[in-house]
């Protein structure tokens, strides 16, 4: 089983992201919103939103992606075959990466659901 994370598992261009935005399947927490649709393809792809103004300090920003990232790596074998984009909303910068890691397992369980379902 390959558990790396190279290009072909990335959202790269805008035109993917607002595909994306436009009608998703969405899941919700008050510090993360994750986003997904269907892409066609075989296997699940995953861009990131954090914003500066939910999340201030860029090291607080690249933790959350630093995690996001490796939660998805890990994962990816249990996910469909969706886009998924992962928005960090306020308080996100404080979760610790054990509680960031179980909210992105909550809610990736909760996509599946909503597009299973």
């Amino acid at each position: 089983m390959n558990l790396s994370f190279n290009r072909e598992l990335r959202l790269l261009t805008p035109e993917q992201f607002k595909n994306v935005f436009k009608d998703p399947i969405p899941a919700a927490s008050p510090q993360i919103t994750i986003l997904a649709k269907p892409n066609g393809l075989d296997h699940p792809r995953l861009g990131l939103a954090i914003p500066k103004k939910h999340v201030k300090l860029a090291v607080g920003r690249n933790r959350i992606r630093r995690v996001t990232r490796e939660h998805f790596r890990l994962h990816q074998h249990d996910l469909p075959a969706l886009d998924f984009v992962v928005i960090a909303k306020g308080g996100s910068g404080t979760l610790s990466n054990e509680a960031l890691n179980k909210l992105l397992g909550k809610l990736w369980q909760r996509v599946i659901r909503r597009y299973n379902g």
